[in-house]
């Protein structure tokens, strides 16, 4: 066992409390209400296509928040100790999926404009009235927005409590807080995997409630991630960029944090084709169905895109090491990712409001950018007043040192 390791010390940081991000929290935050108030009227005037558009933003922003607390675990977990420098962005990215228990609230309200088991027309045929009959012991209002709170409510507790502690250590420098740490993210782990999978059943593959994928919840879980981790290089990039980590954040790090959206871009490659190839070879026409509307004419494009934009493209730009050493090259990539894991959460929902093609409605901005604006504005309030470095933790020094 090393020294680090038996009788760790925390270095001497000497750093202010984190002041800035106002504009974040100020515009940002009133511009997202007034983007939401938008969409609110959009969904008195046109209540499907907004709420539609209002689903796709909360799939977007509350995957990358629950995707974060699960990075955030993951590094607990599995003891490691160069992010520690990392470690407070991402904690208060994982924190802003407190503000989703209110976000929620409208598509509990717009339920029947979305999903189509919450008041089955009779001209649905009777074969597909008896499958939601079968299902209507999980498939009902109830049992779906009890769920969701408790999805919710479970990631708020781990991110929360997380912070908490790594907040507690700020000031008082206890060692085993950081034990802590790590065994409520090894322990929390399989709970909240469980959360965001159900929770992509539940909120996504339940527009098309006939249709199935064992592996759905994974591929909403790896989009996201890839997506968690290209804010977090657009976030520390900024931070490093504005002095915000003191100086500690160095290109080891940010070669680090590029490699992990090298190696998730390809997980999300392989469990996209899995799903893809495992359903069409089969070809049960229970199940071919949905790749069969998003293949077909009007929205085989976005497929395409998809796969040049969501694989081709990042893996042969991430596969270069000067590139995930240079922080504003690698924010480019990220930028790019954030835009086409929206493409696929679009593609994932709209097709079932639009099987004839790609239709585009002015809500689908304003819901974007609504959830959005508020769940970072949310996040930066989290981390205002705090330090941005963990300065009391007990790897912290091994962090500054870190060489792969």
């Amino acid at each position: 066992m090393s020294a680090a390791t038996s009788n760790p010390q925390a270095p001497v940081v000497e750093l202010a409390p984190f002041r800035g991000g106002g504009r974040w929290l100020v515009g940002g935050g009133a511009a997202g209400l007034v983007f939401l108030i938008l969409t609110f009227i959009g969904m008195a005037v046109s209540p499907r296509e907004a709420f539609y558009s209002y689903l796709v933003a909360f799939a977007y922003w509350c995957g990358i928040a629950m995707a974060s607390v699960i990075l955030l675990m993951i590094f607990h977990a599995t003891h490691a100790r160069w992010m520690t420098v990392l470690r407070r962005p991402v904690e208060v990215m994982a924190a802003s999926v407190a503000i989703f228990l209110v976000l929620f609230i409208p598509l509990w309200i717009g339920m029947k404009h979305i999903y189509v088991w919450v008041d089955p027309p009779a001209d649905l045929g009777r074969e597909t009235l008896k499958l939601l009959a079968h299902k209507r012991p999980y498939l009902n209002v109830t049992g779906f927005v009890v769920r969701a709170f408790g999805y919710l409510a479970l990631a708020t507790f781990l991110s929360w409590r997380l912070y908490g502690w790594s907040l507690r250590q700020d000031k008082t420098g206890e060692v085993a807080l950081t034990q802590r740490q790590r065994n409520l993210g090894a322990g929390g782990l399989p709970f909240i995997g469980i959360a965001i999978s159900f929770a992509a059943f539940d909120w996504l593959m339940s527009l098309n409630p006939t249709w199935f994928s064992t592996v759905y919840g994974v591929y909403f879980f790896s989009g996201s991630l890839v997506a968690s981790l290209s804010l977090l290089a657009i976030a520390t990039g900024m931070g490093r960029a504005r002095n915000v980590f003191g100086g500690h954040m160095t290109d080891e790090h940010t070669h680090s944090v590029g490699k992990l959206m090298l190696a998730f871009t390809c997980f999300w490659t392989y469990i996209a084709f899995s799903q893809l190839l495992l359903i069409w070879i089969a070809g049960l026409p229970e199940e071919t169905p949905f790749y069969i509307t998003r293949f077909g004419a009007g929205w085989a494009w976005v497929g395409g895109l998809l796969i040049v934009g969501h694989f081709f493209l990042p893996f042969g730009a991430l596969l270069s090491r000067s590139l995930k050493r240079d922080p504003r090259k690698l924010t480019v990539v990220a930028i790019w990712i954030l835009f086409i894991h929206y493409v696929d959460i679009f593609w994932l929902v709209m097709p079932t409001l639009h099987p004839e093609g790609f239709a585009v409605h002015w809500t689908n901005v304003t819901a974007f950018l609504g959830v959005g604006l508020v769940a970072i504005a949310f996040a930066v309030s989290r981390l205002r007043g705090h330090f941005a470095i963990p300065v009391k933790d007990p790897y912290l020094a091994e962090s500054f040192r870190y060489r792969p």
